[in-house]
Protein backbone atom coordinates (compact mmCIF):
# COMPACT_ATOMS: atom_id res chain seq x y z
CA UNK A 1 0.00 0.00 0.00
CA UNK A 2 1.00 3.57 -0.63
CA UNK A 3 0.16 5.95 2.21
CA UNK A 4 0.40 9.72 2.52
CA UNK A 5 0.88 10.90 6.10
CA UNK A 6 -0.05 14.54 6.64
CA UNK A 7 1.26 16.44 9.63
CA UNK A 8 -1.00 19.19 10.90
CA UNK A 9 1.92 20.94 12.54
CA UNK A 10 4.03 23.73 11.06
CA UNK A 11 6.64 23.27 13.81
CA UNK A 12 9.99 21.84 12.71
CA UNK A 13 10.43 19.81 15.91
CA UNK A 14 6.82 18.58 15.92
CA UNK A 15 6.17 15.36 17.83
CA UNK A 16 3.33 14.55 15.43
CA UNK A 17 5.67 14.88 12.46
CA UNK A 18 8.22 12.74 14.32
CA UNK A 19 5.53 10.10 14.84
CA UNK A 20 4.77 10.11 11.11
CA UNK A 21 8.46 9.74 10.27
CA UNK A 22 8.65 6.79 12.67
CA UNK A 23 5.67 5.27 10.87
CA UNK A 24 7.49 5.88 7.60
CA UNK A 25 10.52 3.97 8.91
CA UNK A 26 8.51 0.92 9.99
CA UNK A 27 6.35 1.01 6.86
CA UNK A 28 9.37 0.65 4.60
CA UNK A 29 9.39 -3.10 5.03
CA UNK A 30 5.87 -3.70 3.68
CA UNK A 31 4.35 -0.38 2.59
CA UNK A 32 5.36 2.96 1.09
CA UNK A 33 4.65 5.96 3.29
CA UNK A 34 5.39 9.57 2.36
CA UNK A 35 5.25 12.35 4.94
CA UNK A 36 3.74 15.72 4.00
CA UNK A 37 4.93 18.27 6.55
CA UNK A 38 4.31 21.52 4.68
CA UNK A 39 0.80 22.64 5.69
CA UNK A 40 2.37 25.92 6.82
CA UNK A 41 3.49 26.61 3.25
CA UNK A 42 0.02 26.41 1.71
CA UNK A 43 -1.51 29.76 0.77
CA UNK A 44 -4.62 30.83 2.61
CA UNK A 45 -7.68 29.17 1.08
CA UNK A 46 -9.75 31.30 -1.27
CA UNK A 47 -12.72 30.01 -3.28
CA UNK A 48 -11.62 32.44 -6.00
CA UNK A 49 -8.53 30.26 -6.58
CA UNK A 50 -10.22 26.84 -6.66
CA UNK A 51 -10.41 26.62 -10.46
CA UNK A 52 -6.73 27.48 -10.85
CA UNK A 53 -5.13 26.52 -7.52
CA UNK A 54 -1.60 27.54 -6.52
CA UNK A 55 1.11 24.94 -7.30
CA UNK A 56 1.50 23.92 -3.64
CA UNK A 57 -2.20 23.02 -3.49
CA UNK A 58 -2.06 21.10 -6.77
CA UNK A 59 0.98 19.17 -5.52
CA UNK A 60 -0.81 18.19 -2.31
CA UNK A 61 -3.91 17.16 -4.24
CA UNK A 62 -1.79 15.01 -6.57
CA UNK A 63 -0.02 13.34 -3.64
CA UNK A 64 -3.43 12.52 -2.17
CA UNK A 65 -4.67 11.17 -5.51
CA UNK A 66 -1.60 8.92 -5.76
CA UNK A 67 -2.04 7.48 -2.24
CA UNK A 68 -4.13 4.46 -1.30
CA UNK A 69 -4.87 6.04 2.06
CA UNK A 70 -4.21 9.07 4.26
CA UNK A 71 -2.90 9.22 7.81
CA UNK A 72 -3.29 12.55 9.61
CA UNK A 73 -1.49 13.54 12.78
CA UNK A 74 -1.98 16.91 14.37
CA UNK A 75 -1.36 18.84 17.56
CA UNK A 76 -4.12 20.68 19.35
CA UNK A 77 -3.94 24.48 19.41
CA UNK A 78 -6.24 26.14 21.94
CA UNK A 79 -8.47 23.05 21.94
CA UNK A 80 -8.90 23.21 18.18
CA UNK A 81 -7.50 22.14 14.80
CA UNK A 82 -4.36 24.13 13.95
CA UNK A 83 -4.94 26.81 11.32
CA UNK A 84 -2.53 25.27 8.81
CA UNK A 85 -4.31 21.91 8.83
CA UNK A 86 -7.74 23.53 8.72
CA UNK A 87 -6.54 25.56 5.74
CA UNK A 88 -5.34 22.38 3.98
CA UNK A 89 -8.72 20.73 4.59
CA UNK A 90 -10.47 23.83 3.23
CA UNK A 91 -8.45 23.49 0.01
CA UNK A 92 -9.51 19.84 -0.32
CA UNK A 93 -13.19 20.07 0.47
CA UNK A 94 -14.30 20.88 -3.10
CA UNK A 95 -11.83 18.55 -4.80
CA UNK A 96 -12.36 14.97 -5.92
CA UNK A 97 -9.03 13.49 -4.76
CA UNK A 98 -10.13 12.92 -1.19
CA UNK A 99 -13.66 11.66 -1.87
CA UNK A 100 -13.83 8.01 -0.86
CA UNK A 101 -10.17 8.04 0.24
CA UNK A 102 -9.49 5.90 3.32
CA UNK A 103 -8.37 8.17 6.18
CA UNK A 104 -7.19 7.44 9.73
CA UNK A 105 -5.71 9.45 12.58
CA UNK A 106 -2.53 9.18 14.59
CA UNK A 107 -1.79 11.41 17.56
CA UNK A 108 1.39 12.14 19.52
CA UNK A 109 -0.12 13.31 22.79
CA UNK A 110 -2.10 12.02 25.74
CA UNK A 111 -4.42 15.00 25.36
CA UNK A 112 -6.06 16.84 22.47
CA UNK A 113 -9.46 15.18 22.52
CA UNK A 114 -11.32 18.42 21.67
CA UNK A 115 -9.26 18.86 18.50
CA UNK A 116 -9.55 15.18 17.64
CA UNK A 117 -13.32 15.42 17.94
CA UNK A 118 -13.42 18.40 15.57
CA UNK A 119 -11.03 16.69 13.17
CA UNK A 120 -13.15 13.53 13.18
CA UNK A 121 -16.22 15.55 12.20
CA UNK A 122 -14.33 17.33 9.40
CA UNK A 123 -12.78 14.12 8.04
CA UNK A 124 -16.05 12.19 8.17
CA UNK A 125 -17.57 15.03 6.13
CA UNK A 126 -14.65 15.00 3.70
CA UNK A 127 -14.60 11.24 3.03
CA UNK A 128 -17.06 8.43 3.65
CA UNK A 129 -14.02 6.18 4.19
CA UNK A 130 -12.78 7.93 7.33
CA UNK A 131 -12.22 5.20 9.92
CA UNK A 132 -12.71 6.65 13.39
CA UNK A 133 -11.97 3.40 15.19
CA UNK A 134 -8.54 2.78 13.66
CA UNK A 135 -6.42 5.21 15.69
CA UNK A 136 -2.79 5.30 16.83
CA UNK A 137 -1.95 7.33 19.93
CA UNK A 138 1.56 7.47 21.37
CA UNK A 139 2.15 10.14 24.06
CA UNK A 140 5.23 12.11 23.01
CA UNK A 141 4.32 15.58 24.22
CA UNK A 142 7.11 17.54 25.95
CA UNK A 143 9.79 15.03 24.85
CA UNK A 144 12.95 16.34 23.23
CA UNK A 145 13.74 15.06 19.70
CA UNK A 146 16.27 12.50 20.99
CA UNK A 147 13.77 11.28 23.58
CA UNK A 148 11.07 10.97 20.91
CA UNK A 149 13.38 8.85 18.74
CA UNK A 150 14.28 6.59 21.67
CA UNK A 151 10.64 6.25 22.71
CA UNK A 152 9.46 5.35 19.21
CA UNK A 153 12.29 2.86 18.67
CA UNK A 154 11.15 0.76 21.64
CA UNK A 155 10.07 -2.69 20.39
CA UNK A 156 6.53 -2.38 21.80
CA UNK A 157 6.00 0.92 19.93
CA UNK A 158 7.52 -0.47 16.74
CA UNK A 159 5.10 -3.41 16.94
CA UNK A 160 2.15 -1.11 17.67
CA UNK A 161 3.00 1.06 14.65
CA UNK A 162 3.34 -2.02 12.41
CA UNK A 163 -0.04 -3.35 13.58
CA UNK A 164 -1.62 0.05 12.92
CA UNK A 165 -0.20 0.20 9.38
CA UNK A 166 -1.19 -3.38 8.59
CA UNK A 167 -4.73 -2.76 9.86
CA UNK A 168 -4.92 0.39 7.76
CA UNK A 169 -3.61 -1.44 4.69
CA UNK A 170 -6.31 -4.04 5.19
CA UNK A 171 -8.93 -1.29 5.48
CA UNK A 172 -7.64 0.34 2.27
CA UNK A 173 -8.05 -2.79 0.16
CA UNK A 174 -10.87 -2.53 -2.36
CA UNK A 175 -14.03 -4.34 -1.27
Amino acid sequence: MKFLAISGSARRASTNTALLHALQAVAGQTHVLSVYDRVGELPVFSPDLELDPPPAVSALAQAIADADGLILASPEYIRSIPGGLKNAIDWLVSRNEVIGKPIVLAHASHRGDDMLGQLRVALATLSDRFNEELFLRLPLMKLLPDEVAAHLSAPRHQEEMCRFLDAFANYCKPA
